[in-house]
């Protein structure tokens, strides 16, 4: 059976702002990136954004405030962290790569699985999830309460100093829309600059778009389709993680999961929902050899035949991703106290 790719969401609508660190208008996004969209109900304001940088660096927010999102989100390690799977709370291990921040505001559902439809709903899932930040939403709310600075700070991009788990997602994806990466040596390229690649690298643009048609997921200013593929990584362990099928229930879906953006990609190591995959080299040789055949492979995973100077240019490309916007993000000075 022919697995299907089922997009995986909506996106949203603009608005306006006031404050410190963030700027008083939305953020103009970067070249080669569309203009930044804004939900009706949680539109764009400065004071937003502050509270909701300060709360996605505070470690209160886990049970024993050793996690934040930081903590699986670092902005030194193009917010991913580094390792194959997360560490939360206890140093418990979770099953699945810490996918990037990055673009976010331009992806749909959320997580591999997309089991969130919105940015404010993936939000609250890892304050809550007894492996990474352990808390309940009463529980983090009632925290945040006990700290008058927040107060203060909630009054500010509320309008009242009323703290509830929807406003403290809201603020926190509010945030998160503006990490951005645009402005690439592909975007200036594609905006006239041809010298802004290398020789190698438009040569790998080549092999990515026309031979190996990467494209057909990985599509678009931000690389990719938003939907769900199965490339049969890790479906020949024992117990193979099911991906979206634990989602929807749908047998189609089994293995499936959401395709990230390639941008930064050379930045997000290691790679694949498992991280099983430690360097872009390791990441074409899968694709040139069609993935891992299983029940439910994906109709366009084939082999493909590159040369060793083709996947060599096809690596050099991916890197000619990697662009401008995120690295001026840093944590707070200091904490509401």
């Amino acid at each position: 059976m022919t697995p299907r790719r089922i997009l995986a969401g909506a996106l949203a609508l603009p608005a306006l702002a006031l404050c410190g660190w963030a700027q008083a208008t939305p953020p103009k996004a970067p070249l080669g990136l569309p203009p930044l969209s804004w939900p009706r109900d949680n539109p764009y304001s400065a004071a937003k954004v502050e509270l909701g940088r300060t709360l996605y660096f505070d470690r209160r927010l886990s049970t024993d405030e050793t996690v934040s999102c930081a903590s699986c989100h670092e902005p030194e390690l193009a917010f991913t962290d580094g390792t194959a799977v997360s560490t939360g709370i206890k140093s418990q291990k979770g099953g699945r790569s810490a996918p990037t921040v990055i673009n976010r505001a331009y992806s749909l559902a959320q997580f591999w699985d997309g089991r969130a439809s919105t940015l404010e709903e993936q939000a609250k899932g890892p304050i809550a999830n007894p492996i990474e930040m352990g808390m309940t939403h009463d529980a983090a709310v009632g925290r945040l309460k006990g700290i008058a600075g927040y107060r203060a700070m909630f009054a500010r991009a509320f309008g009242t100093d009323e703290i509830d788990i929807d406003r403290t997602a809201k603020a926190i994806a509010c945030f998160e829309r503006t990490v951005l990466s645009g402005n690439a040596p592909y975007d200036r390229y594609k905006n006239g600059d041809k010298s802004a690649m290398t020789a190698g690298q438009v040569r790998g643009m080549s092999v990515f778009f026309e031979k190996a048609k990467c494209d057909q997921c990985h599509e678009g200013s931000n690389f990719t389709l938003n939907a769900y593929s199965n490339l049969g990584v890790g479906t020949d362990k024992p117990e193979p993680d099911v991906g979206r099928y634990a989602v929807t229930h749908n047998p189609r879906d089994w293995g499936t999961f959401k395709t990230p953006t390639l941008r930064e990609i050379e930045h997000t190591a290691p790679y694949m929902h498992d991280g099983s995959l430690k360097t872009l080299e390791e990441v074409v040789d899968f694709y040139n050899k069609g993935g891992i055949p299983n029940k439910n492979l994906d109709a366009d995973m084939r082999m493909l035949h590159l040369s060793e100077g083709e996947k060599k240019d096809l690596v050099d490309f991916l890197k000619a991703l990697s662009g401008e916007g995120w690295q001026q993000i840093k944590p707070p000075a200091s904490f509401p106290q």
